[in-house]
């Protein structure tokens, strides 16, 4: 089942946000629709989506219609709560599979957040696709409708290991999909998983070389994780198929960013590559770096100003919601400074631009030199004030984040 959602305080039911939510001078604004439809659910996800048999009545041809009542909600929301209004910078459509609504539908949301919000010159509008939930002329309807980029979930170039991981397309059918999407003007990125039971390091690598050779313009390679109440964390916990190995995981990693720094990718994220910083996901780097977004959809969540809220998780209660005109917000926080803090150095310290070194507490920068002295914080970097991760530092984040973030 999916993930459960953290504990906050009440939302409001008319999503009313307190005055401290204007404090947003300066920052950008994104978009975020869930679309939480899937054909099939791979057995290592833990994302808050569903299939046909979970859905329990509600009609996947309504969700344009409810995720439409959100976005006019969320304009009204934050005139009434005396937040200037801000032109989307980027939209993303995530899920789930966004491309198992029709091209027209998507086209249909994002005109409304057109008209609601305006969207920036140069907006990036993305849209995340299986590779057997696509079409060229959807493709085409989607440039048209004013998307710049396309996210393929490719996972792997190799069977077996699609199978193991519950992906339902044909590797075979990728390089059609990229070269429908290059001939409609759109830019591509490429989604890998590695890490999947049994996978071998000459299998990763065929799925990398595969990968490049299609000519992305980024790349995002993911770790699998094996996340609590998923199909695979029953196998590995019954023994019927192995648990990840952190050693071969560091390999793999390490041939990842090899291949892809000879192949002209620049890491800017640890798990994410650009072809120029052009090519970056301006909407992720807007999660990374604390932007503003609101997030549309069943679990989604939003972001505005000190305020975080995150939405009902089921479809039929999120369209009761919404379309009775109350607020699909299911709880909230406030961050203090303190929590505002940690998760800029969560989350910064990950990025190839890396952290402030003024933002530490003063015991834990005494700590940057004990991590030059491992190899995992880059001299020259710190020196002129900024904590950059070297490869060995991306392979062990989490020990670095420790070490800058807690006493």
């Amino acid at each position: 089942m999916p993930s459960v959602l953290p504990v906050g305080d009440t939302a409001p039911e008319d999503g009313l946000l307190p005055e401290s939510a204007r404090e947003n001078t300066g920052r950008k604004f994104g978009i975020y629709v869930h679309v939480p439809f899937c054909r099939v659910r791979c057995g290592y996800c833990d994302f808050n989506t569903y299939t046909a048999t979970e859905l329990r009545g509600v009609k996947q041809t309504d969700y344009p219609d409810q995720a439409i009542a959100e976005i006019r909600f969320a304009k009204r929301v934050l005139e009434d709560s005396g937040i200037e209004n801000r032109q989307a910078s980027t939209v993303f459509f995530g899920g789930g599979t966004p491309t198992l609504l029709p091209a027209s539908e998507l086209g249909r949301i994002l005109e409304v957040i057109r008209s609601e919000f305006g969207l920036r010159e140069g907006a990036e509008i993305t849209t995340e696709a299986n590779p057997d939930s696509v079409s060229e002329a959807g493709l085409n309807e989607l440039q048209r409708a004013g998307f710049t980029r396309v996210s393929f979930g490719m996972q792997s170039a190799v069977p077996s290991v699609l199978l193991t991981l519950d992906r339902t397309h044909n590797p075979a059918q990728i390089p059609n999909v990229v070269n429908w999407a290059r001939r409609a003007g759109l830019d591509i990125s490429l989604d890998l998983i590695y890490g999947a039971p049994r996978e071998t390091i000459a299998e990763w690598r065929v799925s990398l070389e595969s990968a490049i050779a299609l000519e992305p313009d980024h790349l995002s390679a993911y770790a699998l994780i094996v996340e609590a109440g998923t199909r695979l964390e029953r196998q590995i916990r019954l023994g019927e198929v192995p648990a990840p190995d952190d050693d071969l995981m560091a390999d793999k990693y390490e041939l990842a960013d090899s291949m892809l720094s000879s192949a002209g990718f620049e890491w800017y994220e640890i798990s994410n590559w650009a072809k120029s910083p052009d090519h970056q996901s301006r909407h992720n780097l807007g999660y990374w770096t604390g932007e503003d977004w609101w997030g549309i959809g069943p679990g989604a969540h939003s972001h505005v100003g000190n305020v975080r809220w995150w939405n009902v998780k089921h479809p039929a209660a999120f369209a009761a919601r919404v379309l009775s005109g109350v607020s699909p917000a299911h709880s909230r926080e406030t961050l203090d400074s303190d929590t505002t803090k940690l998760e800029r150095i969560l989350l910064e310290s990950r990025m190839s631009s890396g952290l402030d070194v003024n933002i530490l507490e003063s015991e834990n920068r005494v700590r940057v030199a004990e991590l030059i002295a491992d190899e995992l914080v880059d001299a020259k970097a710190a020196i002129g004030g900024t904590v950059k991760l070297t490869l060995k530092g991306r392979l062990l984040a989490d020990a670095v984040v420790r070490a800058l973030a807690f006493s």
